[in-house]
């Protein structure tokens, strides 16, 4: 079992060896737009995980998500021949690529917010001008002392007062 400072740093390393590898070494067009966002190594560093995102060519354009996924499958091994000649590790690692949904989560949350702040805006205009049903004050004054809870008088006192039921005065 490795250090788990010593599995960052490696999963750090191997991230940036693959990410310069992707942009710059293989010429594969599907790989255009490819971003690694993070790696995972596990603790007897034989096994990195790497996450990654994938861009629209065009703002408009949705990514092709199997194209990407297709090509980093065909480029492992030239990828982890370099991860080898890069890190100087005994065992390279076997690489695994795994598609990042934390933006689109992240993108999904932007859009819900925004739906709330609408519906929270749309609330407060209609509030404006409202005006409550019933009674301006619903919470009784009892005795006409002002204070919730005084004496209370009517029937209703008396019976709660006969039966036993003490808690009912503060009601």
């Amino acid at each position: 079992m490795a250090d788990p400072a010593r599995a960052k740093r490696l999963a750090k390393r191997i991230a940036a060896i693959v990410a310069t590898a992707i942009e710059y070494e293989i010429k594969d067009p599907r790989l255009k737009g490819i971003t690694v966002t993070d790696a995972k190594v596990t603790g007897d560093l034989r096994d990195a995980t790497l996450y990654y995102t994938v861009m629209g060519r065009t703002l408009d354009e949705e990514p092709d998500y199997d194209g990407a996924a297709a090509a980093l499958e065909k480029a492992k091994g030239v990828l982890r021949s370099k991860v080898g000649a890069g890190t100087g590790v005994r065992y390279t690692p076997t690489l695994t690529f795994v598609r990042d949904t934390v933006p689109d989560a992240a993108h999904r949350m932007e859009e819900l917010l925004a739906r709330a702040r609408a519906a929270d805006a749309d609330l407060a205009r209609v509030r404006q001008n409202a005006k409550p049903a019933g009674d301006p004050d619903p919470y009784r004054m009892d005795g006409g002392t002002g204070e919730p809870g005084a004496s209370r008088s009517g029937p209703d006192a008396d019976d709660a007062e006969e039966s036993g039921d003490h808690h009912r005065r503060d009601r």
